[in-house]
This record gives C-alpha cells, sequence and structure tokens, in this order.
C-alpha cells in the first residue's frame, strides 16, 4: 500500500505543483479566474486518487476493497499532496515579491466597486484584508491556511472514490 499511496501522491503533487506554478506564472493579475482554474488544477491532480486506490484494489487485492482501506489510501495520497502543495507555495510565496494577498483583495475590492457595492461594504473588507494580511505574515497560519486550501478537497475525493471501489468478496 506504502508503494501505491506514494507512486500516486507524488503524482497528484507533480501534476498540481506545477500546473499551479504554470497558473500562478501565467495569471499575476487575474485572480478571479485563477481561483477557479487552481481548484479545478486540484480536482485534476487529485483524481489520481481514485486511479491509486484502484490500481491497489485490482492489483494487489484481487478486484476487492472496502470503504475504510480505500478512504485510508485517498487520505493518504491527499496528505502527500497537500504537503506537497503547501511546499510549492511557500517556496512560490518566499521567492516572489510576497505582495499576493494585497493584490488578491485588491482585484477583491475593485470589483466591489464596480459590482456598486456600498462604500460600508467596501470599508469592512479592506478592514479584512488588513486583519488578513497581518495573519498570513505568520508562518504556520499561511502553511495552515495553503492546506486547508487543498486538503479539504481530497478528502472530498477521498470520499466519492472510496464510495464508488468499493467492492464485496463473492461467495
Amino acid at each position: 500500500m506504502k508503494k501505491i499511496v506514494l507512486i500516486y501522491g507524488i503524482i497528484a503533487s507533480v501534476l498540481i505543483a506545477g500546473s499551479s506554478s504554470l497558473l500562478l506564472l501565467l495569471s499575476k493579475d487575474n485572480h478571479h479566474s485563477s481561483e477557479w482554474l487552481g481548484y479545478l488544477v486540484m480536482i485534476i491532480g487529485l483524481s489520481m486518487i481514485f486511479v491509486g486506490i484502484k490500481q491497489y484494489r485490482d492489483k494487489n487485492l484481487g478486484g476487492v476493497i472496502g470503504f475504510a482501506k480505500s478512504l485510508q489510501i485517498g487520505v493518504l495520497i491527499s496528505l502527500i499532496a497537500g504537503l506537497s502543495y503547501v511546499a510549492s507555495w511557500e517556496l512560490y510565496y518566499q521567492n516572489s515579491d510576497q505582495n499576493f494577498i494585497e493584490q488578491y483583495f485588491n482585484a477583491h475590492i475593485e470589483d466591489m466597486r464596480s459590482n456598486g457595492s456600498s462604500d460600508s461594504e467596501i470599508s469592512a473588507m479592506e478592514q479584512q484584508k488588513i486583519d488578513y494580511a497581518a495573519n498570513y505574515e505568520n508562518f504556520f497560519y499561511r502553511i495552515l491556511m495553503t492546506f486547508m486550501e487543498i486538503f479539504p478537497v481530497g478528502l472530498v475525493i477521498s470520499f466519492i472514490s472510496a464510495f464508488l471501489l468499493k467492492t464485496k468478496r463473492s461467495k
């Protein structure tokens, strides 16, 4: 099981980290489109959870696997992909101009202005920007927030894959 988890965790990591890095480079100023593209990349990369569980079931267990074992494999692949995602983000963050949060919130505030949001709503968002930016400077907070971008997606895919791939022994 370790080999399958490592192989598919690494494949998912390469797909996600590589594609995310490419998206960051190509869409520096367009945070809204890069956000949904980022989640699409995560889903594509985390599809390796399904492939890994199926591979383990078919090659190692003779086509029979329970929900719990499937879920365990999916969660472990998600952990590897999540940790890789955090590491690649931190590498990017430390080697960039580090004004990502300001750019992200400024784009959001500009959208609010163009959509006719009230001054009080915009002011509240500006205060949220200040608070979030201060928290984001904390290394552990930033790592936790980055991990929480991807890991819940991996959990959902793990549950779906475990449900779809679980099998019962024939009698």
